[in-house]
């Protein structure tokens, strides 16, 4: 499907989480989405990382997202595959950002470069910024996490998506960003 009709949405839908692999624009779509929904926007990135680039313990994670999706409406943002039976348990909708390879991995050039440019702090009183060094040399690159995750995401999604564990959850997989923006405009006039 290019791209889904509102009516694919539940009318009670209220609870969403959008999805994708690192650079696929999940957190500009999810702030949008959020804004016309005028639903909370809740990003799990800044749930997770702490000051220095520390991560949170598991258990403090799990609890502060369950804790932030504690009402009537959200949109989150972010996958962290081990954190689906806390987020999925009152989710209605799960919007897969499916882009190619080769759009994915250029937006996420382009945003690192504009991170590591303008030294902006990834989320407000970590101190976390991106630097030129740690995102094109260094292990931990997120440039390097989106090559190397790509193809097992777009795996593990699939696979959820036909799990009939997850029946009751209605994904919308939008594979074009020209498809995500339709679906936007869409969702804004209709509101």
């Amino acid at each position: 499907m290019e791209t889904p009709a509102l009516s694919d949405i539940p009318h009670t839908a209220a609870r969403f989480n959008v999805v994708g692999t690192s650079g696929s624009g999940k957190s500009v779509f999810s702030r949008r989405l959020a804004e016309i929904l005028r639903a909370p926007h809740i990003e799990m990135d800044r749930l997770f990382w702490r000051a220095h680039w520390q991560q949170a313990p598991e258990a403090e994670f799990l609890a502060d997202l369950k804790a932030a999706l504690d009402a009537p409406c959200w949109v989150l943002d972010g996958n962290y595959s081990r954190s689906i039976p806390v987020k999925w348990a009152n989710v209605d909708v799960v919007i897969w950002l499916d882009y190619p390879f080769t759009v994915t991995v250029t937006q996420a050039v382009l945003r690192a470069i504009q991170r590591a440019w303008r030294k902006q702090e990834l989320w407000p009183g970590t101190g976390n910024r991106e630097s030129f060094h740690q995102t094109f040399f260094s292990r931990q690159s997120i440039l390097w996490w989106t090559i190397k995750t790509f193809a097992k995401h777009r795996r593990n999604y699939e696979a959820l998506m036909a799990n009939p564990d997850f029946a009751h959850i209605r994904f919308i997989r939008l594979r074009r960003r020209r498809a995500a923006e339709a679906f936007l405009n869409q969702l804004q006039q209709a509101r």
